[in-house]
């Protein structure tokens, strides 16, 4: 079994939800991204999404954009992040890439997923992929027991939903805002009806990203969503590994994970 579905199945069992943080690999360097997935595994995250850094994301705002760009700036490569992900050594932590197309498309789709799975990662999500033209990489991905995640927005049309849940593997990302990346003081309250509705057509675990950086964040989601996707609320505190130790940056990672992770599993 894939382990994604392993973790989704346990958790439900246990009715608890997944805390699902975002690190840029590379940034400061590799080894620290190894170091801080595993003080946040340690630390209440379920599984992690590590992001591939690119140029130019389709999604992601300033916080995220700028972790990129310093990760590119060190010389990053795909081929780095696989390496340095093989000494992860996280067996219960599943790992999901954010990745764009453009990469995947530049090395093939059957040679990508090959390396990424074989370098320890159980899924994708390629947020520039249209619904439309993932079919050979999502066949190619089932090959694998590999998971190919699908991102769900606000706007999106109904119909166009339900295609995309049909077509997701592993989890339904759930966008919660409309826009970029990035913490809010607020989510909108439509959210709630989003994810009901969503919940009615589909058994997948529902994800929700986009903006969620707070406990009061969590507490409005638990009920509803299988999981949060956290992202610039942990990679801001990248920023400041050049002025501080690696253990400080790694300590506030740990601190924001476990408060999060209490918010979301209150009685756990």
């Amino acid at each position: 079994m894939n382990p994604i579905d392993a973790l989704f199945q346990r958790l439900r069992s246990q009715r608890r939800k997944a805390l699902i943080p975002f690190l840029t690999a590379g940034d400061p360097d590799l080894d620290a991204t190894a170091r801080l997935a595993r003080t946040l595994a340690e630390q209440g995250a379920d599984l992690l999404e590590i992001g591939f850094p690119y140029s130019d994301p389709i999604a992601d705002g300033p916080v995220i954009q700028a972790s990129y760009t310093r990760a590119l700036e060190r010389g990053v490569h795909v081929e780095d992040i696989f390496a340095a992900v093989r000494k992860f050594a996280l067996p219960h932590t599943p790992l999901v890439a954010m990745v764009s197309y453009s990469l995947i498309h530049r090395r093939g789709g059957e040679a990508f997923l090959q390396q990424a799975a074989a370098a320890g990662f159980s899924g994708a999500i390629v947020p520039d992929l249209p619904w439309e033209e993932s079919e050979t990489l999502s066949r190619l991905a089932a090959q694998r027991d590999f998971k190919l995640i699908h991102l769900v927005a606000p706007t999106t049309p109904r119909e166009r939903a339900r295609a995309i849940a049909q077509r997701s593997t592993g989890f339904l990302y759930c966008i919660s805002v409309m826009g970029i990346t990035g913490e809010r003081d607020r989510l909108p309250s439509e959210l709630r009806e989003q994810l009901a509705w969503l919940r009615s057509q589909t058994d997948l675990p529902l994800c929700v990203g986009f903006g969620i950086s707070r406990p009061e964040h969590v507490h409005m989601l638990r009920e509803l969503a299988d999981g949060i996707i956290v992202g610039s609320a942990f990679v801001r505190h990248l920023e400041k590994a050049g002025s501080q130790p690696l253990d400080t940056v790694g300590a506030a990672l740990g601190e924001l994970a476990q408060t999060l992770a209490a918010a979301l599993n209150p009685s756990a």
